[in-house]
């Protein structure tokens, strides 16, 4: 299962096991998947039809949590059409010479769509903040405006998900140390890795801080055990698919008098 807390309640990582499975096997977590994957596509499909609400899915988590992996495996079933991935990396100098939120908002989705964030607006009060990157005073002041920001989304019919996707540090590592060990992974490893990594704790109470202060009502924030991947999976699919039928998008009418109209 993941966790969902209470706003206003202070969230500690360390009370939130990530090797938690919910009890469950991984033939039957894989199994479980396949059924929401199948029934998303339909949804977000009478998502696109109706036009008039959208899904945005925020994924967070330190390095090797899975947000790439979750985008493969849960957003299979999606149509291309309908769906689209946003990756924010280091901002480029155009994007500085911005508010920090300006490339974000350009890329929410549209009415109909559906739009996967893979980081976030979030490295803004993480990133920056454990890197020095701009000053306290500037950074502290983003969670307020981070938390109109998503009100201003949901406010207009987006249905903002967050996932923060909780790995353990030994999980890390070994992961880390996969990518090292297998020649067609090596490309996705570099060694700031390893100077992040020696950062954990930071980036442990950065994100306490940000999920904590941008955990909203209109915009919960979900923590989902990642140290077993299929766990992860299968707690995200259930989610996006429990949103969309909350939704319950409907087909827009069709024309009327089209009953025995035949195409020549």
């Amino acid at each position: 299962m993941s966790i969902t807390v209470p706003p206003d309640t202070k969230i500690r990582l360390k009370d939130f096991d990530p090797r938690h499975d919910s009890g469950m096997k991984k033939a039957a977590a894989e199994e479980e998947i396949q059924a929401h994957v199948a029934a998303i596509g339909p949804l977000a499909y009478r998502l696109y039809a109706e036009n008039k609400r959208a899904v945005l899915v925020v994924l967070q988590g330190m390095d090797t949590a899975g947000k790439d992996g979750v985008i493969r495996k849960v957003m299979e079933g999606l149509n291309a059409l309908t769906t689209r991935v946003s990756s924010f990396k280091q901002p480029s100098q155009e994007e500085l010479d911005h508010d920090f939120l300006w490339r974000i908002h350009r890329e929410v989705p549209r009415r109909g769509d559906i739009c996967i964030f893979n980081r976030s607006h979030y490295e803004d009060v993480v990133v920056v903040r454990i890197h020095h990157l701009v000053p306290e005073s500037v950074w502290r002041k983003r969670y307020d405006v981070i938390n109109s920001f998503e009100r201003l989304l949901t406010d207009g019919g987006t249905t903002v998900l967050k996932f923060f996707l909780h790995i353990g540090k030994e999980e890390q590592r070994q992961r880390l140390q996969a990518r090292i060990d297998d020649p067609t992974k090596r490309w996705k490893f570099s060694r700031g890795d390893l100077a992040e990594r020696l950062r954990w704790d930071d980036y442990q109470a950065a994100y306490e801080d940000a999920l904590t202060r941008c955990n909203t009502e209109h915009a919960p924030w979900h923590v989902v055990p990642a140290d077993r991947k299929w766990h992860r999976d299968l707690i995200v699919a259930r989610a996006l698919r429990a949103a969309l039928e909350k939704l319950d998008p409907q087909f827009p009418p069709a024309d009327p008098g089209l009953d025995g109209v035949v195409v020549e």
